[in-house]
């Protein structure tokens, strides 16, 4: 048993503060009181109130916080894992988020159209277990295999080059640590989705292909950019990056090497055109895998126990409508 929304205790620090608030204000008050003068004529003075009920009313109103602090952080316990009784694969995307991937010979840049393939593709991979890596001069677990889809969308939306210091590309790494991310150990059911513009040779890429492919995964690869190439611009200051000679850097989609990849994988090139096109053409190749029963965390029921908190709250809120703070004549 737990909260779903755990961070939203921290709210209850409020509660504290409240009452150490009253503390010092009642303080305040009995000082001003005596100030005034004899502390029971000032009281006579003052008849027509009630003073216990202040105390009341605000305690009311301050535990009525809390508890609905509480029930919105909503605490729950699984009540088991609902089987999606669903077939599919998994699949890895790798993305290149390399500087090369701000050039913008594909509008409004390499890496803007590569998300956009992503998401089609996510749409159209309903029943796929999905991953991400992404990668520069170093490769990195972006997220592990996951039927949340909305999840993946939402961390491919958030990769940009300065998510990864070092700069470079680094496919090899890449493809090597997609495929120690799945979970399956039979040799089918796995693809790794490879978006690049393959600007720096990375020879050790081919033998990784290679062996991917003789333990049973596929790699379809996707060239982002065009021969004609661009310069590559500055995300911060919007210059473009020059060589030791002053002249503008282009950067040009490497065809060779990903369609080169692609067939050592056993898998399929495509140059990015239209993302719709591309990701049919995909989609269609993994449909045609063998499938495996699909059980995901993500279907874990849960069952919540906001309303008993919720109750509390508005119980004490009700009696705090009930507290009066004159006397009635």
């Amino acid at each position: 048993m737990g909260f779903q929304y755990i961070f939203l205790l921290l709210g209850l620090l409020i509660v504290p503060v409240l009452l150490l608030y009253y503390i010092a204000v009642k303080r305040q008050r009995t000082a001003k009181i005596k100030r005034l003068g004899d502390p029971k004529l000032v009281e006579q003075m003052l008849q027509g109130f009630i003073p216990k009920s202040f105390p009341k009313k605000y305690f009311l109103i301050v535990f009525t916080l809390g508890f609905l602090i509480i029930c919105l952080a909503n605490l729950r316990k699984p009540t088991g894992v609902m089987s999606s009784g669903r077939s599919g694969t998994e699949v890895m995307y790798v993305l290149d988020v390399s500087k090369s991937m701000l050039a913008q010979d594909l509008k409004p840049d390499r890496l803007s159209r590569a998300k956009q393939l992503l998401d089609k593709l996510t749409d159209k991979l309903p029943n796929e277990k999905l991953g991400i890596i992404v990668f520069a001069g170093r490769a990195y677990l972006q997220m592990p295999l996951s039927g949340d889809h909305s999840a993946v969308k939402m961390f491919v939306g958030a990769a940009t080059p300065e998510s990864i210091p070092t700069q470079g590309t680094v496919i090899a790494d890449a493809l090597r640590m997609a495929a120690a991310s799945f979970t399956v150990k039979a040799k089918k059911y796995k693809s790794i989705i490879l978006l690049s513009d393959g600007e720096d040779h990375d020879d050790e890429a081919l033998e990784i292909a290679d062996q991917l492919n003789e333990s049973g995964i596929i790699i379809h690869t996707v060239g982002i950019g065009s021969e004609q190439g661009a310069p590559i611009p500055d995300a911060a200051t919007g210059a473009v990056k020059l060589d030791e000679n002053g002249e503008p850097v282009i950067s040009k989609l490497n065809e060779v090497e990903l369609a080169d990849i692609a067939k050592r994988g056993n898998g399929t090139y495509n140059r990015f055109s239209n993302a719709e096109d591309i990701a049919n053409s995909i989609t269609a190749n993994i449909n045609g895998m063998d499938k495996q029963k699909i059980v995901d965390d993500s279907f874990t029921q849960y069952e919540s126990y906001f309303q008993i908190f919720a109750a509390v709250a508005l119980l004490l809120l009700t009696l705090e409508l009930f507290v009066k703070e004159k006397k009635s004549k």
